[in-house]
């Protein structure tokens, strides 16, 4: 299954470069990095990233990231998938921008 982060451009650039994300601060603070599904990655852009210009989606198949991928339950019981390691570049399968039109950010309209 794909699983999907939204990141800064800053941290995205971060990552690109060092080929390593070890987290947003949110990330760091919780213990894992966050990741959402397909189906909640909108309402996650929503809701933690309203308004928020120059984002940037990334995604990985969550079978490729071994027993450190959790799924747990989080926002409104539903389960939401957890990273407890950083995200190698490696593992990225695409990648994309996420500009934000009229104040709703455009998803890939290909996200399944």
């Amino acid at each position: 299954m794909l699983i999907y982060k939204i990141l800064t451009a800053a941290q995205w650039a971060e990552f690109a470069q060092n080929g390593v994300f070890t987290g947003a601060p949110i990330d760091v603070s919780d213990g894992y990095i966050h990741f959402s599904t397909a189906a909640q990655a909108r309402e996650t852009a929503a809701k933690h990233f309203a308004g928020q210009p120059d984002l940037h989606l990334a995604w990985a198949d969550g079978d490729d990231l071994g027993d450190a991928l959790k799924w747990e339950v989080s926002r409104g019981g539903a389960e939401f998938p957890h990273l407890y390691r950083d995200w190698q570049m490696a593992e990225v399968l695409a990648h994309a921008d996420l500009p934000l039109v009229s104040g709703v950010h455009q998803f890939p309209g290909d996200m399944t």
